[in-house]
């Protein structure tokens, strides 16, 4: 599956296997030309980053190089500083050998070229670093010029052997393939194009073997030595005649070991995968890309055939399962033998497409082009496969899984060297810190360190500086102010009202106003009456006359009703002070309700202190004037109150920008869990960047709310919560464990917080310190230890007292309270009668037969009854209690167990009086059960395989008990092998004698019980397909089937069907899975297995295991067999 891609005419170099992130160096191409004809060279850098799902790769580093490249190739040398990551050596035309400095073409400050040489006489074709030494290099070019460099002294190189061995086993030709000994560090071999293969020993400097074909028709193209056989090296043939790839061992260099022919035409190139040897890539003008198991012989991986030929081919060095291809027409491709979906790479480049036309008119037609349609794909066309088997580096033994914290645990065998393969080494499991959100890990260190020294205010400073938008910077001033003294006033001049803006603005009006009241007062002045010395009280019947008599009675009320009819409002106001608060209140309410003006209702609030109107009916545009009112004259213990009003109705009756201004008005007022709740409604929070966001955001008005209050804050709610935990859980991912549980509240109930909790103070080991340990997020059931007593200790006479002494822990429930030895003294706890009680053994027993004579129905072995089998204690006649409500012993386990527990049916009944009453008859041998094959422990908690669990269950019960309904019908069956409970019982019965204890003969009897129904739900409408389809799937495999192990398999799945039906009623299922499902029903209903077979696969590796475990395995089977019976 095609994995990046990029267009370049080049050759390519993969960046070493110890080198991180993955790099891929271009150096165009000799001898190749593009579309524009340019003769320019360029060598490239290229990040590969597989979690970008697109296509493209980002370039990271770009050099104008004096010569095109015939070889490229990546090595190590210079890794030891922490600035270096390798060199990259190009071979050019004539002769022309360059050394370049990957981190300085990276950085592009020095000069990238470290050395340059010219010692070949004509194009360097063939280049190869020795993998045990990074400073040696082979080359190859004409003449069968072969050199080895050492890169500390790049002048001088050394030749293998004399210049006439060279010619004599190459035949002067050029050398087109150089290649180092992968287990062997002097062994160095060279390959021409005449078909010969040279393996030279550099200690003795000449060659030691020669590998040639016979046929003389093999022109060597590529070669490459086995990853781990020294002595073994393939060989591909360049000619169209001979199109094969031969396998060669030195051992035996007479004729090849193998030959691979799957080619039709030439082999251009060979690549052999380091970390598995049974990988051989080759391509040929055919324009193939195969990949071999060379020692099969076979072909395991074929890529679609392309349009050009495809002439180089290389594994990935550090991501075995990835390689790339640089093909004739200008690309340079990377593909994954793993296989995968194409279709979100088709999604990508249908939406590439679009944008590139951007909806415009491209053609000039007068219409905007209309939406892209893209044909559904079938969904075969769209999944490719990958490998035939698992590669090595994934095969047993082997494995990898992420654990809590953002741990790696990983395991495999350890690669020995190539000279001690059969030796045996230990393994080894690796356990890594994965960290993948840097920048996320940067602000959460920046956020804990304000939160720790204090200095929030440098951090909201910090904030408003780096802000990219003005809602940001706004709502970080609105913050910072919560932190700093007098909020209120700085509040108010964030929302652009200041006392000192006011004062400025008071004097230029007044001095307006000055001027233009002189230039008229001389006409005022002539208005006021002269004679204004004597007091003139007028009692006429006008206006003014009934006002004065109305003062002169002293009945204000009436002094103001004229005035106010008169619309004398300013007489009426200064009346009513004097009359009094009521009546002033009163007047103040008329004329409002008289007098409206723009200002008239805010003049109302502010006179009556009604401030909820203008919460209410303010315009929502004008909010900001509202919380400013609210700032100057609402009360403390109000404010918070009515802005979160405010707040609310931006929320809910104004758009997305006012909704976002409702988070200021939650600021103002403190309250986090509001604030939350809007952020999540208007901003996305999936990504960990925009929960760092949010989470900033919260801490900083929570610790200003912590500092106004004086207290700890309050405890977050659901959606808080939520969002701590989420937060939590990304910082213990990167394995921040302890910062992690900083954040969470310990106040806080929350199930989610509590549990989190709980696992973070546990996965942290030691690094906890002093810290207590956090409640236990879940039930407790707890049991203790009671001392082992003789089976004569425990009489009946001990189970009347027992039973009278125990105490009442829940007088709702009637329960057993039950101990074990194995878990000690310690716990105790009570558990409901029968229904946390489950038998643990090798085998449940199988259904037994019934008396003869008597119609007993037959239960599954090891299920419980439907009612519970309770029996009287032996030491109380059954005169004294209901005879259809037994009481148990509690001496004696009320199923029935031996003092050595074992596995036993759970709905056997015993006789009245129970086990160890007096009869008159012994008891048949035909009613013993079948001994246990070993001894277990029955309770919940210690389910192991060893004996000594010394359980009891003593009941505990009301003191006004109500007796279930009485037992009217069998409910189990007795056994026909005489066997005895255990060999002491098994011995008496031998010898014709009674145990101690044992009922009589005659006293068995049987109590009746109705039986229980359980109405079962019906399996809903819309799943009732499902049910019809897999019945019916199971009837038609039942109706072909002959093999009596394939029968019982369909009678299995019916069965084990109940599950999916059971959690269909119980709507338990997600709908992924339930539309996976549906699926599967219509492929098998158009008898559609194979394609059902992979909706399955679909659906289980998207699903949790613990949801689909019960009923999807059998699923698989029942398609299997079904497409085997070809039903």
């Amino acid at each position: 599956m095609k994995l990046k891609e990029i267009e370049r005419t080049a050759v390519q170099a993969w960046s070493p296997a110890n080198h991180h992130p993955i790099y891929l160096a271009t150096g165009t191409s000799a001898q190749q030309l593009d579309a524009s004809f340019s003769t320019n060279a360029t060598l490239e850098i290229f990040e590969v980053d597989f979690r970008d799902p697109s296509l493209d790769m980002k370039q990271k580093g770009t050099l104008p190089a004096s010569n095109r490249f015939h070889k490229l190739i990546w090595g190590n040398f210079g890794n030891g500083s922490p600035e270096s990551s390798g060199v990259i050596i190009g071979g050019g035309d004539n002769g022309v050998l360059t050394m370049y400095s990957v981190h300085h073409i990276l950085v592009s400050k020095s000069e990238p070229v470290i050395g340059q040489t010219e010692k070949h006489s004509g194009p360097v074709r063939a280049l190869d670093f020795n993998p045990f030494q990074s400073n040696l290099l082979a080359s190859g070019a004409n003449d069968s010029e072969i050199f080895i460099w050492d890169l500390n002294n790049f002048s001088v190189p050394m030749t293998p052997g004399a210049k006439s061995q060279v010619n004599e086993f190459s035949c002067g030709r050029a050398s087109d393939v150089v290649s180092w000994n992968r287990q062997v560090q002097h062994i160095l071999s060279s390959a021409h194009p005449s078909g010969k293969a040279v393996v030279w020993d550099l200690r003795k400097n000449e060659p030691i073997i020669k590998v040639s074909d016979h046929s003389n028709r093999m022109h060597c193209s590529g070669m490459a030595w086995h990853p781990e056989v020294a002595t073994q090296l393939v060989l591909s043939s360049e000619d169209d005649r001979l199109p094969v790839i031969q396998i060669w061992d030195l051992r035996f260099a007479t004729s090849p070991l193998s030959q691979l022919e799957g080619h039709t035409r030439g082999v251009l190139s060979v690549s052999w995968c380091q970390a598995d040897p049974e990988l051989l890539l080759s391509s040929a003008k055919d324009n193939r890309i195969l990949c071999w198991n060379p020692s099969m012989g076979e072909v395991v991986y074929e890529l679609p055939i392309r349009s050009q030929w495809c002439f180089d081919v290389q594994w990935c060095p550090r991501n075995p399962s990835v390689f790339s291809a640089a093909t004739f027409d200008g690309w340079i491709n990377i593909y994954s033998v793993m296989g995968g979906n194409l279709e979100a790479q088709q999604k990508t480049q249908a939406d590439k497409i679009s944008s590139s036309f951007n909806n415009l008119d491209p053609f000039g037609t007068g219409q905007i082009l209309p939406p892209l349609q893209v044909p559904e794909q079938v969904a075969q066309t769209t999944l490719i496969p990958p490998l035939k088997k698992p590669p090595k580096w994934i095969r047993r033994p082997v494995g990898v899984s992420f654990a809590f914290g953002g741990k790696l645990i990983s395991f495999g065998l350890t690669k020995a060297p190539g000279q001690q393969v059969q030796q045996t080494y230990p393994h080894q499991v690796f356990i890594s810190q994965v960290t993948t959100e840097t920048e996320f890990l940067l602000r959460s260190r920046e956020l804990q360190m304000a939160l720790q020294s204090g200095s929030l205010l440098d951090y909201c400073q910090g904030k408003i500086q780096t802000a990219k938008l003005p809602f940001d910077e706004n709502l970080w001033n609105f913050l910072k102010v919560n932190l700093e003294q007098e909020s209120r006033t700085k509040l108010l001049k964030l929302l652009g009202y200041s006392k000192e803006d006011l004062q400025k603005k008071l004097l230029i009006n007044s001095s307006d106003d000055v001027a233009a009241v002189s230039s008229s007062s001389a006409f005022f002045d002539n208005l006021i009456p002269q004679n204004m010395n004597t007091l003139e009280i007028p009692v006429t019947e006008d206006t003014d006359g009934l006002i004065s008599q109305a003062l002169l009675l002293g009945n204000f009320e009436a002094a103001v009703e004229l005035c106010m009819r008169a619309e004398r409002f300013a007489d009426a106001i200064i009346l009513a002070i004097a009359g009094g608060e009521n009546l002033l209140k009163e007047t103040q309410k008329r004329y409002f309700a008289k007098h409206k003006t723009k200002l008239s209702l805010l003049l109302s609030s502010v006179v009556q202190q009604n401030w909820q109107d203008i919460v209410r009916t303010c315009d929502l545009q004008s909010w900001k004037e509202a919380l400013a009112i609210l700032l100057t004259y609402s009360k403390h213990e109000d404010y918070t109150h009515l802005c979160d009003m405010l707040g609310a109705r931006l929320e809910s009756e104004g758009d997305a920008a006012l909704s976002n201004d409702a988070c200021l008005c939650y600021i103002s007022s403190g309250n986090v869990e509001r604030l939350v709740e809007c952020w999540v409604k208007n901003h996305e929070t999936s990504s960990p960047l925009a929960l760092q966001d949010l989470i900033e955001k919260v801490m900083v008005l929570s610790r200003s709310v912590e500092m106004l209050q004086g207290t700890a804050g309050h405890v977050p709610g659901p959606v808080l919560a939520e969002r701590i935990t989420q937060y939590a859980s990304l910082l213990a991912s990167q394995g921040c464990l302890a910062a992690a549980m900083n954040y969470l509240p310990s106040s806080s109930k929350e199930l989610l917080i509590e549990q989190l909790r709980d696992r973070l103070f546990h996965a942290q080991g030691e690094n906890v310190g002093d810290q207590q340990p956090p409640p236990f997020p879940y039930t407790r059931v707890s049991v203790g230890v009671i001392k082992h007593t003789s089976p004569a200790a425990r009489g009946g006479s001990t189970s009347e007292g027992a039973a009278d002494k125990t105490g009442l822990r829940h007088p709702e429930k009637v329960g057993l309270k039950l101990r074990c030895s194995w878990l000690g003294e310690r716990e105790e706890g009570l558990l409901g009668c029968g229904r946390h009680m489950k038998p643990v053994g090798p085998a449940p027993f199988p259904s037994l037969p019934s008396l003869p004579g008597q119609s007993m129905p037959m239960t599954s072995p090891g299920v419980p009854p439907a009612g519970p089998a309770l029996f009287p204690p032996a030491s109380v006649p059954s005169s004294q209690l209901p005879a259809a409500c037994p009481l148990p012993v509690a001496s004696q386990s009320p199923l029935g167990f031996s003092s050595a527990p074992f596995n036993c049916p759970m709905n056997m009944v015993y006789p009245q009086g129970g086990p160890g009453a007096p009869s008159t008859k012994s008891l048949p041998a035909a009613s013993i059960p079948p001994p246990p094959t070993g001894k277990y422990c029955l309770c919940d908690l210690c389910v192991q395989d060893t004996p000594g669990c010394d359980l009891q269950y003593i009941m505990d019960l009301p003191e006004k008990f109500t007796p279930p309904a009485p037992i009217t019908a069998p409910v189990m069956s007795l056994p026909t092998e005489p066997q005895g409970i255990h060999p002491q019982l098994s011995r008496l019965q031998e010898s014709g004698q009674s145990p101690p204890g044992a009922p009589k003969e005659g006293s068995l009897q049987y109590h009746q019980l109705p039986v229980e129904r359980v109405e079962r739900k019906e399996v809903p409408p819309e799943h009732q397909a499902l049910k019809a389809t897999f019945e019916g799937l199971v009837q038609r495999c039942s109706a072909v089937a002959t093999d009596p192990k394939t029968r019982r398999r369909l009678e299995d799945a019916l069965q084990r069907l109940e599950c999916l039906y059971e959690k269909l009623r119980e709507q338990t299922l997600s709908p992924t899975i339930l539309m996976g499902l549906h699926e599967i029903a219509r492929c098998v209903e158009a008898r559609n297995y194979q394609q059902g077979l992979l909706v399955h696969t679909q659906v289980v590796s998207s699903s949790s295991f613990s949801e689909v475990s019960g009923f999807m395995p059998i699923l698989k089977v029942l398609m299997t067999i079904a497409g085997k019976l070809n039903v």
